[in-house]
């Protein structure tokens, strides 16, 4: 069994991926609506991602004999100025779950939990890998500026994107 302390910041951390999850697919909702179906593609993908990480955490807190609560997800924003600002919303938010998960991690070391800090170091790669995701695609953006052709390239391959499930670890 986890501290209380360490439960609560899991479950307040599940919260935060689901919202996560509820941003994305806003994104994807706005994304949709400017015909930009890679992009849309990119934050469904987003979406399932996010999905999975609450469902880890939820996975684990259960597996330690502690109590999963389950809290009001925030309404996310449902407006952005462009796909850029999207992505840079995007880059920022994932920084910000990053912030989070090292908070979790210098909480499991303060309280001595081993064995929730080893599980919380597949979230602390994972974020590397999310914010690397995220700025790539911001500095396309930035690069291309107003180029309407080299933008449909980008949606073009941002289409391509497909979703795989973490491995199961053993």
């Amino acid at each position: 069994m986890i501290s209380q302390k360490m439960q609560d910041a899991l479950n307040n951390q599940i919260n935060a991926e689901l919202y996560s999850a509820y941003l994305y697919l806003s994104m994807e909702a706005y994304l949709k609506s400017l015909n930009l179906a890679g992009f849309a593609n990119w934050m469904r993908i987003q979406t399932q991602e996010e999905l999975t990480h609450a469902t880890k955490l939820y996975d684990f807190v259960n597996e330690r004999d502690s109590r999963v609560t389950l809290t009001q997800i925030q309404g996310p924003p449902t407006e952005w100025k462009s796909p850029l600002d999207v992505l840079e919303a995007t880059y920022k938010h994932e920084q910000m779950v990053t912030s989070r998960i090292n908070d979790l991690v210098n909480l499991a070391i303060e309280e001595k939990d081993h064995a929730s800090n080893t599980f919380l170091q597949w979230f602390v790669n994972e974020q590397v890998e999310e914010e690397s995701s995220a700025l790539d695609i911001v500095q396309k953006l930035k690069l291309i500026k107003d180029d309407a052709s080299a933008l449909f390239l980008i949606d073009r391959e941002l289409g391509l994107r497909v979703f795989t499930p973490p491995a199961e670890e053993k």
